[in-house]
């Protein structure tokens, strides 16, 4: 899967996936999401963020669950 609005650079974040090469880690993204924040007040309080990096964003966590396993105690 190709993300284009996900970058890594090891001089940004220390190398965290970002949106677009921002200093905007993937993760607080998805922790805003995560916490009950919508789309649309995450855009109005980032405004340099665009609907399309939360989808890539959520397109990404998908892609990393598909790809780890994870084993939970009983």
């Amino acid at each position: 899967m190709k993300f284009e609005r996900i970058t890594v650079d090891p001089n940004v974040c220390t190398g965290k996936p970002c949106i677009r090469g921002l200093r905007f880690p993937v993760s607080r993204l998805l922790g805003l999401l995560a916490s009950g924040e919508t789309r649309e007040t995450i855009l109005k309080a980032y405004p340099y963020l665009q609907a399309e990096d939360v989808k890539e964003a959520l397109r990404y966590a998908a892609y990393l669950a598909e790809e780890e396993t994870v084993e939970f105690s009983r």
